[in-house]
């Protein structure tokens, strides 16, 4: 995906809209498949998410307090979806 492909999500009080009827706490974004980066300060920082990608393998920590944008790619309106059952 390229970057005009992504979606940017504005986050207002610590939560993104994920779908057009459900919030999500930016933590779980963190969490999430569609997740790539959280914008922090004016920068793009990769999400946790991406530590368990292969081709990525990410380790840098994310202020959520600071972040006010998220990078998602889910682009097919499936919300959020935990790397959790990926790993486990």
């Amino acid at each position: 995906m390229t970057d005009d492909e992504y979606r940017i999500l504005p986050a207002t009080k610590g939560t993104v809209q994920c779908l057009p009827d459900k919030r999500e706490p930016l933590e779980n974004c963190g969490f999430c498949t569609h997740c790539r980066e959280f914008r922090v300060g004016g920068r793009y920082v990769k999400s946790p998410s991406l530590a368990y990608c292969t081709k990525c393998r990410v380790t840098e920590r994310v202020d959520y307090a600071k972040a006010d944008a998220v990078k998602c790619a889910d682009r097919q309106g499936e919300g959020f979806h935990s790397i959790t059952n990926l790993i486990s």
